[in-house]
């Protein structure tokens, strides 16, 4: 039977070698540290407590909804004066993936000629599309152009200015 004999060879550990171990730890570090305290969760818009929108009640004036509520994320340009607060909360599990819409409220505060509330409403996720405040822009339905088609429509243009 043969023994095999490890011979342990010390090594003086200098300088260079101890910069590279904490530089390697200080990578590591850093690239780990985006992962901590992410929880997935924002709240954009208004937000504010349901008890506060149920203190505003009709014939409440306009200056004691703007005390309780504070300033709309917008008002209405047509058809009578209306305030709108506006809120959405995405998650998403991990910070790379897209974030998904899962609660959005629209506060609806319409009021009279006499600047009084007339009615309140709250529309939510169901009620309505989620809204892209990043781009500010509601997707909506239609026709898309796409290659093909834009290809089809300019071949069709020159074939109609043709002489024959």
């Amino acid at each position: 039977m043969t023994a095999f004999v490890l011979r342990v060879v010390s090594r003086r550990v200098t300088f260079a070698d101890i910069g590279v171990r904490l530089t390697a730890a200080a990578v590591l570090a850093a690239g780990l540290s985006g992962c901590l305290g992410y929880d997935g969760v924002i709240n954009r818009g208004a937000v504010f407590e349901q008890r506060k929108v149920e203190q505003v009640k009709p014939g409440t004036p306009a200056p004691q909804v703007l005390q309780t509520l504070g300033t709309p994320s917008t008002t209405s340009t047509v058809g009578g004066d209306a305030w709108y607060y506006v809120s959405q909360r995405t998650e998403r599990q991990l910070a790379f993936m897209q974030p998904k819409v899962t609660d959005q409220h629209v506060v609806a505060v319409y009021f009279d000629k006499t600047k009084k509330v007339q009615r309140i409403a709250d529309y939510g996720l169901e009620d309505g599309k989620p809204i892209d405040f990043s781009t500010r822009a509601t997707p909506t339905a239609g026709a898309e152009t796409n290659l093909v088609r834009s290809m089809m429509g300019a071949v069709s243009s020159i074939s109609s200015l043709s002489p024959f």
